[in-house]
């Protein structure tokens, strides 16, 4: 009798281990997935080998807003991590490092202490509109351009090999920067 009991707990234990594999395994594959920050195209928001949970399931229920940090499949097995800058429909320039969506000033406080740190009178993003990068007057339908944080280093959309993101290329907002455990925080 003993040895049934044994028998009927271990088979338990393995259904709690595989419901729990089965789980997680969706959580990562439909839900939220760690991605590890390569390059230096987002700081000072992200450093190298940040890690960060994206969450993506939400923003296929709603949308993508300005300024969100979105992770894109930019290649077979390479993601790159971007912030939303154009909506579709949107007309984008810069001038004197300031961005202008649709001929309005915006501000961008994530870009505050990249801008102090420059010498020279330089500009962290130099000059241009959609026209001058890509040949469009604005950000077609079902697309964003997207923009790297360290504007100087980063390959975004003003480059035309990456040019506007489908929307079908997004994979989901990034959410929570989790390790290095001195870098957790909140991502806005």
């Amino acid at each position: 009798m003993k040895k049934f009991k044994n028998k009927n707990e271990l088979l338990e234990w393995i259904k709690a281990l595989g419901i729990a594999l089965i789980f997680v395994l969706c959580m990562h594959t439909f839900i939220l997935t760690p991605v590890v920050v390569k390059g230096a195209s987002m700081m000072p928001t992200f450093e190298e080998g940040d890690r960060v949970v994206v969450n993506k399931i939400g923003p296929r229920l709603t949308n993508y807003n300005r300024f969100d940090v979105v992770v894109l499949d930019a290649k077979e097995d390479k993601s790159f991590i971007k912030r939303i800058i154009g909506m579709p429909g949107d007309q984008i320039s810069y001038e004197n490092d300031v961005l202008f969506v649709n001929g309005k000033r915006y501000e961008e406080p994530y870009l505050e202490e990249y801008k102090k740190a420059l010498k020279d009178n330089r500009t962290l993003t130099e000059d241009f509109t959609l026209e001058e990068c890509l040949g469009e007057a604005v950000v077609p339908n079902g697309h964003y351009f997207v923009l790297g944080d360290n504007r100087q280093v980063s390959k975004d959309s003003r480059d035309p090999s990456v040019g506007f993101v489908s929307k079908n290329k997004i994979v989901g907002k990034a959410k929570i920067v989790f390790y290095p455990l001195d870098n957790l925080h909140v991502i806005d």
